[in-house]
């Protein structure tokens, strides 16, 4: 009898200890952190880039978004992550925007970041992989919306049409938003594109307290762009 109660007590143990592992594993082992300042992929320009005005997203002012829905502990609840290291160059033709170009826009994903430090580390230990897939990447293929003319502090509405790849998935997105240039000196905007997460194999884990987590994920970019020092790349 003593035998049988202690060899119950060993697989209760066991698994406990299983459980224990599982939860650090997803939710309490601590956040990835960046292997290096993250820096622009050099643009390559088609065309002649004497043309062009390279612009270069800065990280200290720009900030990419994501968001979605989810029951959490029974309320409707809006999860929101945010990582200003985002950066990529933007080739600006003044003379003729409509062959204005965009080069790779890469995201840290180790450094996304909720309210919620359990719901950081099952995004960073699960349901990103970051430390195997360190970044996000949006390669854009096509500019939709640009005028014939830019002017000065005018929105431009734009549809930016490219491949995002997430865990090395790519899949075509398009984003929508608004462009602005401050004469020569600036490029302002934002992008928004509405992704499903089952394309990208984003598994939601199981957790106390979270249910019916929408598979629709909302992902914003909004950037602040000056003149680049250098980095193009020519064809």
């Amino acid at each position: 009898m003593k035998d049988k109660t202690l060899l119950g007590g060993l697989i209760v143990m066991g698994v406990g200890a299983v459980l224990i592992g599982v939860v650090w594993v997803l939710f309490l082992q601590p956040s990835r952190t960046p292997t290096a300042p993250l820096t622009a992929v050099p643009i390559t320009i088609e065309g002649n880039p004497d043309e062009f005005t390279i612009f270069e997203i800065q990280t200290a002012e720009s900030e990419v978004t994501f968001s979605l829905d989810e029951l959490l502990r029974g309320l409707p609840t809006m999860a929101v992550g945010r990582s200003q290291q985002v950066a990529g160059q933007i080739a600006v033709n003044f003379d003729a925007p409509e062959n204005s170009q965009i080069g790779p826009i890469v995201i840290n994903a180790r450094t996304l970041r909720t309210d919620n430090e359990f719901r950081d580390n099952a995004i960073h230990g699960f349901i990103l992989d970051t430390e195997a897939h360190e970044f996000i990447t949006f390669t854009p293929t096509q500019i939709n919306g640009l005028p014939e003319q830019f002017v000065s502090n005018e929105p431009i509405v734009v549809e930016i049409v490219g491949n995002l790849t997430i865990r090395e998935i790519e899949q075509p997105v398009v984003f929508e938003g608004t462009v602005t240039a401050n004469g020569r000196a600036q490029l302002t905007g934002s992008a928004t594109s509405r992704i499903d997460r089952n394309v990208f194999q984003l598994e939601i884990p199981e957790a106390p307290g979270v249910a019916d987590v929408s598979e629709q994920v909302s992902l914003t970019i909004k950037f602040f762009a000056e003149p680049a020092k250098s980095g193009v790349n020519r064809q």
